[in-house]
């Protein structure tokens, strides 16, 4: 089969893929986008049938395009958000090779040699934006589950329809098991939901979307470079948010009005037994405290810019209501529990790179994006990347105007270090 020629691969046709494209076509530079399904593909197969953005609809905006619809503070569902990129990839014109997987990324010469399942392309630049949550991560103790216990992960996981009838066991308590277990309880199973590391908020604060005040205050906007530990910051769960008709708030006090019962971080399983941490109630207060921080720098943010009577009066939500001795154990033999629904996040999958760009424990070394010992590689769409936002649909853009640029100076021979980014910042 002949092996195809051309200046830039991208890898994935989500987001970040055709966000990159659109940057690169301004830029005149030939490219291909390669993509395992169709435009979407993560969208389309890998998620859940309720989900919603959790992001409002004024919030999608891409490179050049851009929310049209008459609905601006609600949120997409599946169909739509599909649709939505489906016309993004028509409008922009991006050059997608679909059902194409890609099987292999090597060093070739000057450039790279991507194998795929429909032939191979040689490249002088690539950029990885196949996304962030390919796999599920579950932790090794599912192996330890009863036999008799279903088990799903958040791939999996479509609808309540699919559940054995019985209880239900959801663990982890950020956006996807809140609103797995709001879902689940609602249908008719009693659920139990393990709760870890969280971020609370609120849907609406002081009148308006909390999004539209991260936004407006910049915060979405804090770039990688500016806090202290990028590390930490990129492995913060997600915030606990929803998106509805009602703009309503899902957090545990939500969750347990309805009915659902707390219990602390999974630990373990001995002889069929669930243990649990006893760190419940000190986790819900630090995650209080965490909201409280976010609130306070909104709050200071109006007022700095005359909006204090514009909008509500500043309000915090009543603390997280925790049980005086919760759980520390659970019978998972006795038949109350039938299934295990693993919401305990995500990772990418990158067993098909063949670069030497990875650290000690699997992870992609990176200066915002561009791949450290492999010039002319860079990555895309993932958790902080270069900015706070930067796996949302709002924050793909900026990344990609950023490291298209730097891209552009690569292939011109310029000094990459002194390319501008968008935001007007020196890349570190």
């Amino acid at each position: 089969m002949t092996v195809r020629t051309t200046t830039t691969v991208v890898i994935g046709g989500g987001q970040a893929g055709l966000a990159m494209s659109r940057c690169l076509s301004e830029r005149a530079i030939d490219h291909v986008v390669l993509e395992r399904g169709e435009v979407a593909n993560s969208w389309r197969t890998e998620r859940w049938d309720s989900l919603r953005l959790l992001t409002p609809n004024w919030q999608s905006r891409l490179p050049g395009y851009g929310y049209q619809g008459d609905d601006p503070d609600g949120y997409r569902n599946m169909p739509e958000t599909i649709a939505f990129l489906d016309r993004y990839a028509e409008v922009i014109s991006a050059p997608v090779e679909a059902h194409t997987t890609v099987t292999a990324v090597r060093t070739d010469g000057a450039g790279y040699l991507i194998t795929t399942n429909q032939g191979d392309w040689r490249c002088r630049t690539v950029v990885l934006a196949s996304g962030a949550c390919n796999i599920a991560r579950v932790p090794a103790l599912s192996e330890a589950l009863p036999a008799e216990i279903d088990t799903l992960d958040s791939m999996q996981y479509r609808n309540p329809e699919q559940l054995a009838p019985g209880g239900v066991m959801v663990v982890g308590a950020s956006a996807t098991g809140t609103q797995f277990a709001d879902e689940i309880q609602r249908a008719g199973h009693p659920v139990t939901i393990s709760v870890g590391e969280h971020i609370r908020a609120p849907r609406v604060y002081r009148g308006r979307d909390l999004e539209w005040w991260m936004d407006a205050a910049g915060v979405l906007d804090e770039r990688y470079d500016e806090v202290e530990d990028i590390v930490r910051a990129r492995k913060l769960p997600s915030l606990q948010l929803t998106g509805t008709t009602g703009r309503t708030t899902l957090d545990l006090n939500a969750l347990g009005a309805i009915g659902v019962k707390l219990i602390g971080r999974f630990a373990g399983i001995n002889d069929g037994k669930a243990q649990f941490s006893g760190s419940l109630r000190n986790q819900c207060a630090m995650s209080d405290l965490k909201m409280g921080r976010l609130l306070d720098t909104i709050d200071e943010w109006a007022s700095e810019n005359g909006l204090d009577g514009e909008v509500d009066a500043p309000s915090r939500l009543e603390p997280t209501v925790v049980e005086k001795s919760p759980p520390l154990g659970l019978n998972l033999k006795n038949g109350e529990i039938k299934t295990v629904i693993w919401a305990t996040g995500y990772r990418p999958d990158y067993s098909w790179l063949e670069l030497p760009v990875f650290d000690r424990k699997g992870r992609i070394r990176h200066d915002g994006g561009i791949l450290e010992d492999a010039p002319g590689a860079y990555l895309l769409g993932i958790q902080f990347l270069r900015r706070r936002k930067s796996a949302l649909l709002d924050g793909v853009g900026d990344d990609a105007r950023d490291l298209s640029a730097h891209l552009a100076a690569y292939l011109d021979g310029q000094d990459p270090g002194e390319f501008v980014v968008t935001s007007g910042v020196a890349p570190a």
